[in-house]
């Protein structure tokens, strides 16, 4: 109860410094009685999902991740401009003062607020909050289809021109639109790739959530197979449940689910894709991230059944295991597929010249191709979205990677 009631405080204070804002740009009292209103609609929903709210043991249930989405909208418009205010007074505060110590009259006065500055402040608050309502709305259904070619020079020749589809981080718990959904899926399959791979976190918690899209998720094609592995998501390991052997059914049936949508599911494991007598070696572990996240993920398990020369293909959810362990392994794994950032579904990107995202703080690998000690990951931005409701500049992802071999003509 007391978090709640300094964090309304807080609230109140930063829509009252707000305020003064918009009373300076404007004489009308409707404008700053409706961002009043809107304020304080926002904050009710917000309390009221996170309180009174369906409490289904979801990290984010679609009501309360929009009541977060809009909360985190608002703050950032107050923050922004409260620093541009709050510049502005320490500014009117030393006026005041040397008007006082110096001032013939010896009086004490705040200079009134420029009109300008805050005009400015609004201005500049009000692109990153148009941005987040946009993200919400239309951002995250935004698909974006990426292509690469990388080149290997020990790539089998078969395999020349060999294009594969990657897609992470679907978290079907969160979607809120079919077509949109259906867009994506018909998306991933006019790429025509040779094979496709899921690099995890299929729901958000729990297995059920993937039941509204599994019909559609199975109309996924490729001639070669389509694989997948678990994410730290899938595991079931943010909600509480009743007893162990829930939690452990419950994954279970999102095996099971994998498998009815056509995934082969690969629990540190490996495949061969083959073309002809060339074959390149597929493994797939399970979960492994740093820090506090599940770390099932096991190499030297998933590599028993291959030999050490062959091209390798890895799939891992979290690119910390890449910089971690797998780059550090005996074993030389041509290509890691990964996901689990998101590109924290927040940024500017414009291929060239910026890329720039705060998850950049948390993970070394967080978007795109990387190489390091002669081996390759793909980090793919995610398919769906977790948390806040939406994205901004970091769009949902398909990735497709065509192999070319240097020495091919």
């Amino acid at each position: 109860m007391l978090r709640w009631i300094v964090f309304i405080a807080i609230y109140f204070i930063m829509g009252y410094y707000s305020l003064q804002a918009m009373r300076t740009v404007t004489r009308f009292p409707w404008v700053y009685y409706t961002f009043m209103a809107l304020a304080l609609l926002v904050l009710g929903n917000f309390i009221y999902q996170f309180t009174f709210g369906d409490s289904d043991g979801s990290v984010l249930n679609r009501p309360k991740s929009y009541a977060f989405g809009f909360l985190i909208s608002i703050l950032t418009f107050e923050i922004i401009t409260i620093v541009f205010l709050f510049s502005e007074d320490i500014f009117r505060l030393i006026a005041a003062s040397v008007q006082r110590i110096f001032g013939s009259s010896g009086d004490f006065s705040l200079p009134a607020r420029r009109r300008f500055l805050s005009m400015m402040a609004m201005g500049i608050a009000a692109v990153p909050f148009s941005a987040l309502l946009y993200g919400m709305f239309k951002g995250k259904y935004n698909f974006k289809v990426l292509k690469y070619e990388l080149e290997f020079e020990d790539l089998p020749t078969a395999f020349h021109g060999y294009q594969i589809t990657q897609i992470s981080d679907i978290h079907s718990g969160s979607f809120d639109n079919r077509k949109k959904i259906e867009y994506a899926v018909q998306l991933i399959n006019e790429q025509q790739s040779d094979a496709i791979f899921f690099t995890g976190d299929m729901v958000n918690n729990k297995a059920t959530e993937m039941l509204p899209w599994k019909d559609l998720f199975a109309t996924l094609e490729a001639k070669d197979g389509k694989y997948s592995i678990l994410g730290n998501h899938d595991y079931g390991d943010y909600v509480s449940w009743e007893t162990e052997e829930l939690k452990a059914q419950n994954l279970e049936d999102l095996k099971k689910i994998q498998q009815e949508i056509g995934f082969d599911l690969l629990l540190n494991e490996s495949r061969y894709l083959k073309k002809g007598k060339d074959k390149v070696a597929l493994i797939g572990v399970e979960n492994w991230g740093r820090g506090g996240f599940k770390k099932a993920g096991d190499l030297k398990k998933a590599t028993t059944d291959i030999q050490k020369d062959d091209f390798k293909i890895l799939l891992s959810h979290d690119p910390s295991h890449w910089e971690d362990v797998v780059i550090q392994d005996d074993y030389h794994y041509h290509l890691t597929l990964s996901g689990h950032t998101h590109g924290m579904q927040f940024g500017i990107e414009i291929p060239g010249w910026v890329k720039w995202s705060p998850v950049k703080w948390r993970y070394k690998y967080w978007a795109g191709i990387y190489e390091e000690m002669g081996q390759m990951i793909n980090v793919n931005r995610g398919f769906g979205f977790l948390g806040y409701p939406g994205r901004v500049g970091i769009w949902p992802e398909i990735t497709v990677i065509t192999f070319k071999k240097k020495s091919a003509v």
